[in-house]
């Protein structure tokens, strides 16, 4: 059995060329704004939910991404309402947040 139930990688890349990218939309601030709910809601630690920083994930136009293991799913988000429900829905309830599902 893996050592956490969910494996949370946030894609933080900036392209310097202007071109589309993920810390274009804070990405790095939302990453950090998920590891502290999850912090504060008791998911962390072994069994529970790992939050990460990943470097580009190549789905920029996409962005921001982030993708959940081990299911692999992959979300877009837009704000921390967004990042509320990913925590509530996937990463409590094991439910896959369709809408921001890419």
């Amino acid at each position: 059995m893996s050592y956490y139930t969910y494996h949370v990688f946030f894609c933080t890349n900036l392209r310097e060329d202007g071109s589309d990218c993920c810390q274009r939309f804070d990405s790095r601030g939302m990453r950090d704004y998920a590891k502290q709910r999850c912090k504060e809601q008791g998911l962390t630690g072994e069994g529970g939910v790992r939050i990460n920083t990943a470097g580009c994930l190549d789905r920029c136009a996409e962005g921001p991404v982030m993708v959940v293991y081990p299911e692999s799913v992959w979300y877009s988000y837009v704000d921390r309402e967004d990042i509320d429900e990913i925590i509530e829905e996937h990463l409590k309830n094991g439910r896959v947040v369709e809408r921001l599902k890419i």
